[in-house]
């Protein structure tokens, strides 16, 4: 060991947008309130390159951590690490990385900047390998939150952390199926080939868009509308993620009131010693798939900055399932002084998608790659704008101010109809909705000290103004993307005006009883206003006088709502270490969740919303044990309980006059959910020879779940199973790594599940009935030299015929296909 202190669209995807709504500004005006203080102490940075002892060579993905605090990082491509808001002291200084020999440094901390490289050599019969007990939690590409990190506090919560750089995966698709394998109990939907949209739930939530998740990226909200439409139609591509962190159950204390938890993507940063770092990745698949992504980064004096740009385009598994993705990001950080950072983001993204539909059981059974809708598309345009302000007030105090705002649109078009029916090339139906949204969260943390025992307090606010204009009406009968209304001043179903207002405070405290024991409690309070200003149009037969038969009018209803309602909400975590190994923790929290804009007015023939639709009201319960074997094992097992009260769903009704069978979306009964949640990592080469350089290791993810409806005034639904919640998720794989050389095997497996509350297994318009059992397997590699990287994935290996969802509006109706067999290559090229 040595250290050292020192595009084109396809012409068939033009589009001619709305020319009175679509909003063309790229940059989103942000309000910042500047905050002055008097600097009382200086923050502390830590920088510095690992290298390969034996050829010189940057390594990345390097771990590299203060032992005995919640600070760590991990190298970039260039082998650069940067640690920042670090406490006076001494520590020790740890670089870690699978298949070579920690090392170690003792430093002491006072003010400024230090630098600090290691060079990591083979591990052998001559050298001890150092030992990093109790500190280090990460595990080939998994590890878990430290009880404080950045601004917020975790401790006891339920959580994982996706170190994204670490994974061998199909990257250039979002494969949601292996970045996500290792987090148990996920209920994951794939309903693209291409990581479009990302779509997971957890613990019986519904995984359409992530919406029972609040979803980040860099800490501050990108979804659609927090609380009026919370659906994520932006998902970061994957090659551009740092690490994913999933925060469950008590997540509602620090980030809303969804039932589901946090779903933050943290993006990549420059290099710290460069002026420029350039990486270029070049893929190519099956299907016509083709992704082109290209960042740049580095560090001019006290400026970081870090940008990319992705374009991507894939003709489908399916007929009519083409489309074209342009996205880019930039990011800029600014270290005004030692102990103040400022921080501006903006993230563009559009693309256009052509839906192939839905199929129907018998179609599906018959060919599972036919399209039965060729005039059907999708569009999303997305701005989002941040600006971060972190200050260290004193070493004991610090500030974190987040500004963000999105400037984005959604547009829907194509035939709705039940799937059973033929296209006869009528009217589309046109969906357009408009975001304008802005918020502020600011944050304090103070550590200090109580009796003997470290403490740490934390004490939030929150401002969020949601905006969205929706309309539906009917579009042409062509067949190409014509987003425009026939009669935009009269629209056939509806439009809206949707605003949203959320006030929270909210606080969490860890109490360190002993060296081995913490509580932590915490409230929060909420106030939450959701409007809507609009008016739909109704049909009811009346009787003509002159023929006496019942003719179909049509009449124009106009519609205002306010709802608002404030409320306090608690939770309480323990947390139980005992030894630096192993923890036992507990956690429970109240929920809420209000109604959204989905739940009051929508107009579709699948489906009736019941006008009087209440919040969902509930609390999670967490008790688990965890820990870590140095890096011979890692686990976490852990049981839940999920209660539900009025909880929103579809039940199945038959019309009294035309006894055409739909779906009723209401509150329709109180649930619980009972599960197992399980995760287990082992290195098998280090089992059997602890001096090996190679790894191989085995994962298991396993998860049970048991949720069912127990308090409803309906009779079809009483004690069934929850929709959306396979009783068992399994998943398993081995990864290999010599030297440069990496590989990894998954297979996945999820139980059969029901996808209406009724538990119905058929019925013919296929939005309703069994979800089948299905298992698949998928195989990727990787190898490094120097600067350029090659991969490879090879994704449903066995070329499975399976299904995740039956859509009840887009991408539907009906069954929605998953890929088959597919395979890719991409080049990296850094310099």
């Amino acid at each position: 060991m040595h250290s050292s202190v020192a595009t084109d669209l396809n012409p068939s995807l033009r589009i001619r947008t709305l020319k009175s709504r679509r909003f063309q500004s790229y940059i989103a005006a942000l309000v910042v309130t500047l905050f002055s203080f008097t600097a009382q102490a200086q923050s502390i940075q830590l920088r510095g390159q690992v290298n390969e002892a034996a050829t010189g060579q940057p390594l990345p993905g390097v771990e590299v951590l203060l032992q005995g605090t919640g600070h760590r990082t991990f190298t970039d491509g260039q082998g650069m690490y940067r640690l920042t808001d670090l406490p006076s002291g001494t520590y020790t200084v740890v670089a870690f990385y699978v298949g070579l020999q920690s090392a170690s440094q003792e430093l002491e901390l006072t003010s400024g900047t230090y630098t600090l490289d290691f060079s990591l050599h083979e591990l052998g019969q001559t050298l001890d390998e150092v030992e990093v007990a109790g500190v280090r939690e990460s595990f080939a590409g998994m590890r878990r939150l430290e009880a404080v990190e950045g601004a917020a506090i975790y401790e006891a919560k339920k959580n994982e952390v996706i170190e994204v750089q670490a994974l061998t995966a199909n990257l250039a698709t979002n494969n949601s199926r292996q970045l996500y394998a290792k987090v148990p109990g996920l209920n994951i939907w794939e309903s693209d080939g291409a990581g479009l949209q990302l779509g997971i739930g957890a613990r019986g939530l519904d995984p359409n868009r992530t919406s029972n998740f609040n979803v980040r990226q860099n800490g501050y909200d990108i979804s659609a509308d927090a609380l009026g439409y919370p659906e994520s139609y932006y998902t970061p591509p994957a090659e551009a993620i740092e690490r994913i962190e999933v925060v469950r159950g008590a997540a509602s204390l620090q980030y809303g009131t969804q039932f589901g938890g946090l779903l933050n993507f943290v993006l990549r940063q420059g290099p710290d010693d460069r002026k420029l770092q350039v990486t270029t990745r070049q893929t190519g698949g099956s299907f016509g798939l083709f992704n082109s992504f290209n960042s740049v980064g580095g560090t001019v004096g006290k400026v970081n900055y870090y940008g990319f740009y992705q374009h991507k385009r894939r003709d489908g598994w399916r007929p009519n399932e083409g489309f074209t993705l342009d996205m880019a990001y930039g990011s800029v950080v600014y270290q005004a002084t030692d102990r103040l950072s400022l921080t501006g983001q903006y993230t563009y993204m559009h693309y256009l998608a052509q839906q192939p539909g839905g199929l129907t059981d018998a179609l599906y059974a018959q060919n599972p790659r036919q399209s039965i809708r060729s005039r059907n598309w999708f569009q999303v345009n997305w701005n989002l704008a941040a600006l971060l302000l972190d200050y260290r007030i004193t070493d004991r105090l610090k500030l974190n101010v987040r500004n963000f705002a999105l400037l984005g649109g959604r547009d829907a078009l194509g035939n709705l109809n039940r799937i059973d029916r033929v296209d006869d090339g009528s009217e589309r139906n046109l969906f357009v909705d408009d975001f304008r949204n802005f918020g502020n969260e600011t944050r304090l943390l103070y550590h200090y000290k109580l009796g003997a025992q470290p403490a740490v307090g934390l004490l939030g606010f929150r401002y969020y103004q949601g905006f969205t204009h929706r309309m539906q009406g009917n579009g042409d009968r062509g067949d190409g993307p014509t987003f425009q209304f026939l009669q935009p001043d009269n629209l056939e179903n509806s439009d809206f005006d949707f605003p949203s207002q959320n006030v929270a405070l909210f606080t969490e405290h860890v109490f360190n009883l002993t060296p081995h024991l913490s509580v932590t409690p915490g409230l929060r309070f909420e106030h939450i206003r959701t409007q809507s200003d609009g008016y739909y149009q109704d049909r009811v037969l009346v009787a003509n006088p002159e023929t006496g038969l019942a003719e179909d009018s049509t009449f124009q209803v106009p519609e205002q709502r306010d709802r608002r309602r404030s409320f306090v909400f608690a939770g309480l975590g323990v947390s139980f270490k005992q030894t630096p190994l192993l923890e036992w923790y507990g956690n429970f929290s109240q929920n809420y969740r209000a109604i959204n804009f989905n739940d009051i007015r929508v107009v579709n023939p699948n489906q009736t919303v019941d006008p009087d639709i209440q919040d969902e009201t509930g609390y999670n319960f967490d008790l688990g044990i965890r820990g870590t074997k140095n890096e011979l094992f890692n686990y976490d097992v852990s049981l839940f309980y999920l209660r539900y009260n009025g909880r929103i769903g579809s039940i199945l009704r038959t019309d009294d006059a035309t006894y055409r069978i739909y779906r009723y979306r209401t509150n329709v009964a109180d649930s619980r959910h009972i599960g197992l949640e399980s995760f287990a990592e082992l290195n098998l080469l280090k089992l059997l020879r602890p001096a090996t350089a190679h790894r191989l290791n085995l994962f298991a993810n396993l998860s049970f779940i048991d949720a069912r409806y127990i308090a409803t005034d309906e009779p079809s639904i009483k004690n069934r199973q929850v929709e959306l919640v396979p009783p068992l998720n399994f998943k398993t794989g081995l990864s290999f790594q010599r030297g440069h050389f990496k590989a990894a095997y998954q297979l996945s497996y999820t139980a059969q599940q029901y996808s209406d509350a009724t538990n119905a297994r058929f019925t013919p318009s296929a939005v309703e009935g069994v979800i089948p059992a299905y298992s698949v397997m998928d195989l990727s590699a990787s190898y490094r030299y120097r600067w350029v990287t090659l991969e490879g994935s090879l994704n449903n290996l066995l070329d499975r015929h399976y299904f995740t969802r039956r859509a009840a509006g887009y991408p539907g109706p009906g069954i929605i296909p998953s890929d088959g067999r597919s395979c890719y290559v991409t080049l990296q090229v850094q310099f």
